[in-house]
């Protein structure tokens, strides 16, 4: 989403570590630059004026002036701005009051409430919650199915609210009846329209007032950049939102209303959908989105990712083998399987700070179906060829190739990576990481 963005501010960046001092003219120019920046990736104006002359405040005092490395300073200082702007660190849900709490899913039609309410169940029990489906949404055709079917997929428990029932009283209903079946927090998928009116918000403020929610989290999609802005100052002097969801953020949108939406509506973003798998909503962390975007990468994400869908045991027997070399084609899938989990390559690789930056990788467009086919060629592999890789010879190959779709020359192009992976633990093990200097890596 902030390719664009960080390619500018990158370049501003660059130009302005050439200079050994920064003149006043250097910097002005540079926040010029940063400014028509952050306008074309449709931030609020205000929010941009605003932003641009703190920083220029700071970058024209000592800090800077004085300092033996000026353009690091501006860095420095802008990150520590736009991480102020979009909130300065993470809120995550207020889950407070008598269990069972509610928390309130609100937006307009087609924003992803739905999607998003499977998303939270899957992150509050992560987090040790027992989540309760609740669907309030009575008008929008098959919305009520919709959730029963995501509740089904994920085990989760959904109220079998009817079409004929009024809002508030599935809402009443399904607090006594989560309690019956021991959950803790109700997640209330709310009725939307293609535009704020008064029905809808009268609606939402009767179910604010019976049911008196632990918090309200608005669910915008982050494509619709400034409307999104807009809506959240709708729904905010309407129902006093307690934070933001923004959806769809691995889209191609400009980012505006990320950085922009804390400013304008003194609310915080919660959350962002990054995918439309239910495990792809990820908490929001201003300092790790402003990372992110001036192509610092992102590691915590990153770890967390990885904790998120390792075993640990699995992990030490994977280590030991490593250290033994004896990681076989069977390891080799279920590391695939592990990173396919943890979402696209493309996006892990710009978490690492740095990778944003090099040339080679800017453009980079992994196809996550290549994981795919790796697991469908050693899948087709015997237990013995998957531990044995050396027995495979060309009429295995064939056999191989044929069983999984696939050409021998993807099976020897895999065999060929796995040897060179294998070549490349021996001289970690045998030099430490010295030996990866010798140049070693296998792409």
């Amino acid at each position: 989403m902030f390719d664009n963005l960080s390619n500018k501010l990158n370049t501003v960046f660059k130009k302005l570590k050439g200079h050994g001092k920064l003149s006043e003219k250097n910097i002005m120019d540079g926040l010029k630059e940063v400014r028509m920046a952050l306008l074309e990736a449709d931030v609020h104006y205000k929010v941009v004026k605003m932003f641009v002359a703190d920083i220029k405040e700071r970058a024209l005092g000592q800090e800077v002036m004085s300092s033996l490395t000026p353009g690091q300073q501006v860095v420095k200082i802008v990150n520590e701005e736009l991480t102020e702007l979009m909130g300065g660190e993470h809120r995550d849900l207020t889950l407070t009051g008598a269990r069972p709490v509610s928390v309130m899913l609100v937006g307009l039609q087609g924003s992803g409430k739905t999607t998003t309410a499977g998303k939270l169940a899957v992150y509050l029990r992560k987090n040790g919650h027992k989540p309760y489906l609740v669907p309030v949404d009575i008008y929008r055709p098959a919305a009520v199915d919709q959730l029963k079917k995501l509740g089904e997929q994920l085990q989760v428990p959904v109220f079998p609210s009817e079409t004929s029932m009024d809002p508030v009283d599935i809402c009443l209903q399904a607090r006594v009846a989560a309690q019956q079946e021991g959950c803790d927090t109700l997640l209330l998928d709310t009725a939307g329209r293609l535009h704020i009116d008064v029905e809808l918000m009268g609606e939402l403020r009767r179910i604010k007032e019976s049911v008196v929610p632990s918090d309200i989290l608005l669910v915008a999609d982050s494509m619709t950049g400034q409307d999104a802005v807009n809506i959240a100052k709708s729904f905010d002097s309407e129902l006093d939102i307690g934070g933001v969801v923004l959806t769809k953020m691995d889209g191609d949108a400009r980012g505006g209303a990320a950085i922009s939406i804390k400013t304008v509506t003194r609310k915080p973003i919660k959350f962002i959908g990054v995918g439309e798998k239910l495990s792809e909503l990820e908490p929001f962390h201003p300092a790790r989105m402003a990372s992110r975007i001036l192509g610092m990468g992102d590691v915590l994400t990153m770890i967390e990712k990885a904790q998120s869908v390792m075993d640990e045991k699995k992990a030490a027997e994977l280590e030991k083998k490593l250290r033994k070399n004896q990681f076989t084609l069977e390891d080799f899938r279920d590391q695939m399987v592990q990173i396919r989990k943890m979402g696209s390559l493309s996006d892990l690789v710009n978490m690492i700070p740095g990778m944003g930056k090099v040339k080679q990788l800017k453009n980079l467009q992994v196809d996550d179906r290549e994981f795919i086919r790796i697991e469908a060629v050693i899948n087709s592999m015997t237990p013995h060829e998957r531990r044995q890789h050396t027995v495979i010879n060309g009429s295995r190959r064939k056999r191989i190739a044929k069983g999984s779709g696939t050409r021998v020359q993807d099976v020897n192009k895999l065999l060929k990576n796995y040897a060179q992976i294998l070549k490349m633990m021996k001289k970690i093990n045998k030099g430490g990481m010295r030996g990866l200097g010798r140049g070693m890596l296998p792409f």
